[in-house]
Order: structure tokens, then sequence, then C-alpha cells
């Protein structure tokens, strides 16, 4: 089984697919901690230096490459991930695959990113009172591709346990 997870920054899916590996005694996969070991520097750095096109063509081959190499996993993904080219019919498509949306509103989103705005290179320009406009335009773009999960699960206001609990029982 390969249960992939989705959402926007700040969503938890680093935290959450690490949380359900464990549980599920399944391999984690994190698709950025993956491109940033094959491009040998940190996706901040290689958005700076060769821009977003170059590192979303790249993010397409790695998780093609996680995809078909791994029969059983969690693997959470970039938040832009299923949005761009094919990737999210990639996911969907992946045999015994599983994908989860983790919703979370505009308000968790912009208290989670930020303390974290120096690590992501999507909002690190954008002033903390513009934040919640950014993040709420930002879902908006992108909600259609997340609602295209097998699955979305609330995460607001719930503990990782939780979470963890009612991705299970979904499976």
């Amino acid at each position: 089984m390969k249960i992939i997870l989705l959402g926007y920054m700040g969503s938890g899916k680093s935290t959450i697919g690490k949380a359900l590996a464990n549980e599920l005694n399944l391999s984690f996969v994190d698709l950025d901690h993956a491109i940033e070991k094959q491009m040998g520097m940190t996706i901040s750095d290689f958005f700076e230096a060769s821009g977003e096109l170059k590192f979303r063509r790249l993010e397409n081959e790695v998780l093609n490459n996680i995809l078909a190499e791994n029969d059983q996993m969690i693997l959470s993904t970039g938040g832009g991930t299923p949005c761009y080219g094919n990737n999210l019919q990639l996911m969907k498509s992946a045999l015994n695959a599983k994908v989860f949306y983790l919703q979370a509103s505009i308000k968790t989103l912009a208290e989670r990113l930020l303390s974290e705005k120096d690590t992501r290179p999507l909002i690190q320009s954008i002033g903390d009172e513009n934040l919640l406009e950014f993040i709420g335009k930002h879902l908006f773009e992108r909600s259609n591709f997340y609602l295209q999960a097998d699955h979305v699960v609330d995460i607001d206001q719930k503990s990782v346990e939780t979470i963890v609990k009612e991705i299970v029982e979904l499976l």
C-alpha cells in the first residue's frame, strides 16, 4: 500500500507522515527531502539558482521514480506537487495508492507558517500582514487539485495522533 499525503505547506504532511509510517510500520518518504538529496542543495537554494520551472520538472521526475521504486510507503509531497504537470494523475494511478488531502483552515496555516517563513521559498518575501491573504488566494488556486484526493481529512484543532487514527480508519 502507498499512502500519499497532499496539502498546503504547513498542513503537517511530514509530521503526520512520519507518525503514520510508525503506526503502520511502513517506510516514510518526504518528496522534498528526496529532491534535496538528489540536487545536493536545499529547495530554497535551487529555486533561487534555477527557478520554479526547473524545480517542477525535477519534482516530477523524482516523484515518478519514488512511486515506481516503492511498493509500500507513506509519501509526503510538497504543497504544490499535485498542481503541476501530471503529478496528481501519477499519484492517483500508482498501484495500491490512496491519496489523502490534509485540509487546514487559512488561519491555521498562517499561524503555522508565520514562524517558518525563512525556510519557505514561496512566502519568504510576503509581509506578515499579507500572509493570510496570500495563503487564501494560493489555497483557492490549489483547492481543485487537493480536493481530487481519495480522502479529505480536516486537521484543524486535532492532535497528530487523532489525525493518524482517522487516516487508518479510512484505509
